[in-house]
């Protein structure tokens, strides 16, 4: 728990709740906060209107797993080996996960006194000893896998993967809803104490399912081909994909709505983002899947549209209206999440890659500048300040000025010679310490 005097300090009766909303695949154009004329998303419009909505928010990494790795550490998902720098694979990756005794936000926050559950997509290992109930989180529902038909709850590989804690437990009704049920009943639960209640949902990620489509996935049957996407009547699935946006809204509307009821939102830091940018075409042809707004590139890419995603902090009386053009990642989270907490002011506090954001949102002081860096497999990108440099395989490295080219259009490594090279050195040096660090887990 946090000591009297840090909780003096900021004004707080006791260490405030924390609710963090995780869509999947939500491309940073998705959101009528972000410019989508199309997708009705009035509460989290809400949300962006009164609270901070970030304009230069990335993902740890532009793929699934990589970043909830980081979220759930607040390090490089490269320090853990490459094997996390890509989605987990329900074919090759069933026996991974992360390491046992790896340091969680969930855990830390459990070890202060929290209350903490999660329900919805994991995608971090597929069965004990690698699920959320090892790392800190004293209620789990959901997926483990990266992802079921949202009806049926069958995996691409065609088993059952619906789970209460560590046991497979079938439930009836659309993943997006069942998120939802169990995230204000775990508020209902526990609104006399602290809480972090983390709500990752599956929506938007394929199988393109809508709350009234049906399920159409069987167990024993293997979903490994393009089957996977979905039932669909064709190839634009932009009608599939809007409604899967508007459920996670509603989502986020009932959990607010909760804190409201209860009388807990004042008390409550809700933020909500994403864990990658959206897809915006498909093998196979399928195409209108997802937004990215004005940038290059969509998941996988090390573009902005691959990890430039929604960020949104809300906390009624604490965090004023702001737009802020800080660069922030989710590995900020865990740092943030445990200032609040009071963790960070003990000594043996956890160590982390990314950096609390607490005097940002509640001060609005700036962050201070750092370089940010990328990487899934021979994909890389490292950012400094408004210069971005992108390593594709063995293509000519490419050097781009953000904020006259958020679009990424524009290479300009041929006249920027001096700061191409000062982008590469720098990302040769984070490699060699991550994979330093990632042979130390392997030694382990």
């Amino acid at each position: 728990m946090a000591s009297p005097a840090a909780m003096a300090q900021r004004g707080l009766r006791r260490p405030p709740n924390i609710v963090l909303i995780l869509a999947d695949d939500l491309g940073y154009g998705d959101l009528g906060a972000y410019g989508n004329k199309a997708n009705r998303t009035p509460n989290l419009n809400r949300l962006a209107r009164e609270g901070v909505r970030f304009t230069d928010f990335h993902s740890n990494g532009p793929m699934c797993t990589p970043t909830r790795t980081a979220i759930m550490t607040g390090r490089y998902q490269n320090r853990f080996g490459r094997e996390f720098e890509s989605a987990f694979s329900d074919q090759a990756d069933q026996d991974r996960g992360l390491p046992a005794g790896t340091m969680t936000v969930a855990g830390t926050l459990k070890s202060a006194g929290y209350a903490t559950a999660m329900y919805g997509k994991w995608h971090l290992g597929y069965h004990a000893p690698y699920l959320p109930t090892r790392f800190g989180f004293d209620d789990f529902r959901g997926v483990s896998s990266g992802d079921g038909d949202h009806h049926s709850h069958i995996d691409r590989g065609g088993r059952k993967d619906w789970w209460h804690n560590e046991k497979i437990e079938m439930e009836s009704g659309y993943t997006a809803e069942l998120v939802t049920r169990h995230g204000v009943a775990f508020i209902e639960q526990n609104r006399n104490r602290p809480f972090f209640l983390y709500l990752p949902h599956l929506a938007i990620h394929f199988p393109w399912q809508g709350p009234g489509d049906k399920g159409y996935r069987i167990e024993g049957r293997s979903y490994n081909n393009l089957s996977k996407l979905g039932d669909l009547p064709g190839k634009d699935v932009a009608l599939k994909v809007r409604e899967m946006v508007e459920a996670v809204d509603e989502s986020v509307g009932q959990i607010v709505a909760a804190l409201e009821r209860h009388g807990l939102s004042e008390n409550t830091l809700v933020f909500f983002t994403a864990d990658n940018g959206g897809y915006l075409t498909y093998e196979g042809g399928y195409h209108n899947i997802s937004s990215n707004g004005p940038l290059r590139g969509q998941k996988g890419d090390v573009y902005e549209g691959g990890h430039r995603v929604p960020g949104i902090a809300w906390w009624p009386g604490k965090i004023k209206p702001a737009v802020s053009d800080q660069v922030a990642m989710s590995f900020d989270l865990f740092p943030t999440f445990a200032a609040l907490a009071g963790v960070m002011d003990k000594p043996a506090g956890p160590k982390s890659d990314g950096v609390d954001l607490c005097p940002l949102l509640l001060r609005r002081e700036p962050l201070a500048e750092r370089t940010l860096f990328w990487r899934m497999g021979q994909k890389k990108a490292v950012r400094q300040g408004n210069w971005k440099l992108v390593v594709n395989s063995k293509q000519e490295p490419e050097l781009y000025q953000l904020q006259n080219d958020l679009g990424e259009q524009n290479n300009r490594a041929s006249e920027h010679s001096p700061i191409r090279s000062k982008l590469l050195n720098d990302l040769a040096h984070w490699e060699a310490e991550v994979e330093r660090s990632a042979a130390v887990k392997r030694s382990q």
